[in-house]
């Protein structure tokens, strides 16, 4: 179950997943809480049901007459006002095991309101199992949350799409730089324009996404005096071409669940910097292998005008080793087996 299939990265995971486990063992089905009009994903091979409500608080009588009639054996859920739902939705469903899978840390934007605290912990005691994107998350749910360790799962995401390898060319004579992501606060592209504009030599920037922060991206950008260096790209389902036409993927964040445009930039092989911040990206960046972590922006901007010999295939192997789709969608069948049985 998703809220919509709109952009973004646990909208992609699940119904990836959904898509892709073993046919033969499980026979799976996605219901989708918004429209169809929304959806930024193809899902195919199994049935995708849309609920068509505004808001996922709407949709629950619809929700519960969707379990009674299907009685399903699992029920996996995701992004946190939709696990909130399914959590009190679970107390009509005694033989049904349900299973969150977490989309950011939670700790990160919720510590000081003690309310949706006390609501997230006993709501996540219902879940016979929570799915975690990266240790960071997992630690964020025992130390803030009071969930049991018994209950956790890390389970990384998966590479959805393998393609070729980017050709090692010279770079470009005019280095060029891409982040990818939805164009919101968390993300940090502000802080990127700052860094960005102190650059002693020309360069373009390209942004892809769409969000809340667009207007005030441009505002930013023409108050920096480097308006003329980017270029402004909607969402696109193809981000492959961009990846490989660009030197180096910049990740501003504040946090991060575990990013997957950052994973994709990996696996075409162009390196990354990122900062070092909670979430999943640590582990998939290597320092010196496929990218940089950093520490502040003062960094950043160092290792911007630092000069490697990044090797395309390396900067692959580092996450396609531990990344794969089979890798990862064995440890989700794994533990769906693992519930079914207890």
């Amino acid at each position: 179950m998703l809220p919509s299939l709109a952009a973004g990265g646990a909208e992609r995971i699940i119904s990836f997943v959904s898509s892709n486990i073993d046919k033969e063992k499980f026979n799976s089905s996605l219901i989708i809480i918004g429209f169809e009009k929304d959806a930024k994903f193809a899902v195919e091979g199994i049935p995708v049901n849309y609920l068509n409500s505004t808001r996922v608080l709407f949709a629950v009588p619809k929700l519960i007459h969707q379990l009674k009639s299907v009685k399903p054996n699992l029920v996996v859920s995701s992004i946190f006002h939709l696990n909130i739902a399914i959590a009190i939705i679970s107390f009509f469903f005694p033989k049904t095991k349900f299973i969150a899978r977490e989309a950011t840390i939670l700790g990160s934007r919720n510590n000081k309101k003690i309310f949706i605290t006390s609501m997230i912990k006993k709501s996540y005691r219902r879940f016979h199992a929570i799915i975690c994107q990266s240790k960071d998350m997992s630690m964020d749910l025992m130390e803030n949350y009071d969930v049991s360790p018994e209950k956790l799962s890390i389970i990384n995401n998966p590479i959805t799409t393998l393609r070729d390898l980017k050709i090692k060319i010279e770079k470009n004579e005019v280095p060029k730089y891409i982040t990818i992501g939805r164009l919101e606060k968390v993300k940090g592209h502000l802080r990127l324009l700052g860094i960005l504009s102190k650059l002693p030599f020309p360069y373009e920037y390209t942004v892809v996404g769409e969000g809340s922060l667009k207007e005030r991206i441009y505002e930013e950008a023409t108050a920096l005096g480097i308006l003329p260096n980017i270029n402004f790209i909607p969402f696109t389902n193809d981000v492959y071409q961009f990846l490989t036409s660009h030197d180096l993927f910049l990740q501003g964040s504040y946090v991060e669940g575990f990013p997957n445009a950052l994973l994709e930039s990996c696996s075409v092989g162009t390196p990354v910097i990122a900062f070092d911040v909670p979430g999943g990206t640590k582990e998939i960046i290597r320092n010196g292998v496929n990218g940089f972590l950093v520490k502040d922006e003062i960094e950043f901007l160092n290792k911007l005008m630092k000069k490697v010999d990044w090797s395309p295939q390396s900067i692959r192997n580092e996450v396609v080793n531990k990344f794969n789709s089979p890798e990862i969608i064995g440890q989700y069948e794994s533990l769906f087996f693992k519930i079914y049985k207890n």
